[in-house]
């Protein structure tokens, strides 16, 4: 645990992941890979659909922001983080939950009356030892949920290689691999966490070079976003700052979100 420790000592906003969550499988040329002795089918998927058609081992991913969010929440000390469809079943889970701390947006706008709002930046900030983080999004936790399976992580650039890892000590015949939008952040670390289990050196640089030409990347970086400072992208596209993996378990209302440390 001292790894993420000190890495949380180091020091876009998410976009409007927009209400619409894009519901289209997007099947990429599945390959056979190896490594070492493993051989694993690697699916990349899209959205909600995606994520309910997946196979195997399945990585959720969520940059801009909300498994970034998670990340921050468990390396500064929450005992674990809930995820929830809506806000109004993270409202009631947090009424049930003692030391419970809520964030939420809602088509990446803040929510009334839920001062934090899935910034990492704003999570940083809190007194989290021991405490439940519970999330609602618009993209990471509704693709979350769809999953079929149950053998899940949660990932996002700052855990890409320790979610990698985890993957190969599963041995999985077929890995999926999840963008819970079709933003070219998600896209981009499920590339590199593609790469890093062929045995690859990837150049994160390049895969985010499409996102930072973005009007969208634009208007996150001038602070312009409600609810989401710009330091945000700082902080989610730095990849490997944290060892742990995420893996989720279906609790009753909720996913549990946890960390493995695997590095």
């Amino acid at each position: 645990m001292l790894g993420h420790r000190l890495a949380w000592l180091q020091a876009q906003a998410d976009h409007a992941h927009g209400s619409a969550v894009r519901d289209l499988l997007e099947t990429k040329r599945p390959s056979l890979l190896a490594h070492g002795h493993l051989s694993v089918n690697i699916i990349h998927a899209t959205g909600i659909e995606g994520a309910r058609h997946a196979q195997g081992t399945v990585v959720v991913i969520d940059v801009l922001r909300s498994f970034t969010v998670s990340a921050y929440a468990l390396a500064g000390g929450a005992r674990e983080c809930r995820l929830v469809r809506t806000v109004i079943e993270a409202l009631a889970l947090a009424e049930q939950t003692p030391g419970a701390i809520l964030c939420a947006e809602e088509d990446a706008l803040p929510v009334d009356g839920i001062p934090i709002s899935n910034s990492p930046t704003q999570i940083r900030e809190l007194d989290l030892q021991g405490k439940v983080l519970i999330q609602r999004s618009t993209a990471g936790t509704q693709a979350a949920a769809a999953v079929q399976g149950d053998d899940i992580f949660a990932a996002s650039l700052v855990v890409a290689r320790a979610t990698a890892q985890a993957c190969l000590l599963r041995n999985p015949a077929t890995l999926t691999l999840v963008a819970s939008a079709d933003h070219r952040e998600d896209h981009a670390c499920a590339g590199y966490i593609a790469a890093v289990i062929r045995g690859e050196a990837p150049n994160l640089e390049d895969m985010l070079r499409p996102l930072r030409d973005t009007e969208r990347y634009r208007r996150v970086l001038s602070g312009a976003w409600p609810g989401f400072p710009a330091t945000d992208l700082e902080l989610s596209l730095t990849a490997d700052r944290f060892d742990f993996a995420m893996p989720l378990a279906r609790q009753e209302g909720y996913l549990r979100l946890t960390t493995t440390t695997v590095l």
